[in-house]
């Protein structure tokens, strides 16, 4: 055999090598693949595991300082009760301190809070539910129409009606979540708003207003400082009790566009005109909003059906 020909022989890859060399690079790139995902997910738990132990000393940190401040509100109030005591002439002052002091640090401690939530964890879980919400009235062919309205135990309800020209359906009728009753049918649901008017009446100094003029700035306030659910907001109230519109314009919301279903500034808004003014009331959202606000809730009361041909 001639050397030419030993060199062609030696040098022949068979097909069998060729699927074995290509299959050590498959295994080799699956290795690596799989190393990067390994790695990938220890960053992310160790990132998820930073995360929380951030969320907890930020709640830790907060609730010391509002234990701090309860402690020093009370030690203030036993130094004016022992002042009261040594010095006569000034008695009925410092008792008077001393009994703000203490009262005023219980008060503190009692209201320190014992979990933090972040925000995004609250807009997520609402922008699911609501999500849900939508598409079930959307799977039912219901209309955009957004009525907040007694049921028959004196609840708000959010109703959606199959169509805007139909009438409301009696109390009794909306009590129950999808609503058959004679020509009106839709769904009701107990809005997002309900729990927060009731924490919002609660806190009340006064009654509630029965006076769109008085009512929406109780209500506005509240979106702002009490709830913050949004940075700021401005209202105007045109008309009357008996028939009228609240157009109130935010600024950041806390829980998204307010385009949502049922969103919870638009929810709380509708809900407390209802309550207020004892009449169902139309929630609309103009997303656009102007020069100074990023959206606009308008609230329209009474409910009026539409004719058939404008809808």
């Amino acid at each position: 055999m001639s050397s030419e020909e030993s060199l062609d022989v030696g040098t022949d890859r068979s097909p069998a090598t060729d699927r074995s060399d290509s299959s050590a690079r498959d295994d080799a790139e699956a290795a690596a693949a799989l190393s990067d995902q390994e790695q990938l997910a220890g960053e992310l738990a160790r990132l998820e595991a930073e995360n929380e132990r951030l969320r907890q000393a930020y709640a830790e940190s907060t609730q010391t300082e509002y234990r701090q401040t309860a402690l020093a509100l009370v030690a203030v109030g036993g130094l004016a009760a022992i002042g009261g005591v040594l010095f006569a002439g000034a008695r009925t002052v410092l008792f008077a301190l001393a009994g703000t002091g203490v009262f005023l640090g219980v008060l503190t401690y009692s209201l320190s809070p014992e979990q933090f939530l972040p925000a995004s964890v609250g807009r997520e879980v609402y922008g699911t539910l609501a999500g849900n919400e939508e598409q079930v009235a959307a799977e039912l062919g219901l209309s955009d129409a957004r009525i907040y309205v007694h049921d028959g135990t004196g609840a708000i309800r959010l109703y959606v009606p199959q169509s805007r020209h139909a009438p409301l359906p009696e109390g009794d009728a909306l009590v129950e979540t999808f609503v058959v009753d004679g020509n009106s049918r839709g769904v009701a649901f107990e809005p997002s708003g309900a729990a927060l008017f009731a924490s919002f009446e609660r806190a009340l100094s006064d009654s509630l207003a029965a006076d769109p003029d008085e009512v929406a700035p109780q209500l506005t306030d509240a979106l702002v400082e009490q709830f913050e659910l949004v940075g700021s907001a401005e209202q105007s109230v045109t008309g009357t009790a008996a028939e009228g519109s609240l157009t109130v314009g935010v600024v950041d919301s806390t829980y998204g566009s307010l385009e949502q279903f049922d969103q919870p500034v638009v929810s709380f808004l509708a809900v407390g005109l209802a309550e207020a003014l004892e009449t169902p009331v139309t929630a609309t959202v103009d997303p656009e909003g102007n020069e100074r606000v990023d959206a606009v809730v308008i609230c329209q009361w009474p409910f009026e059906p539409t004719d058939s041909a404008d809808e």
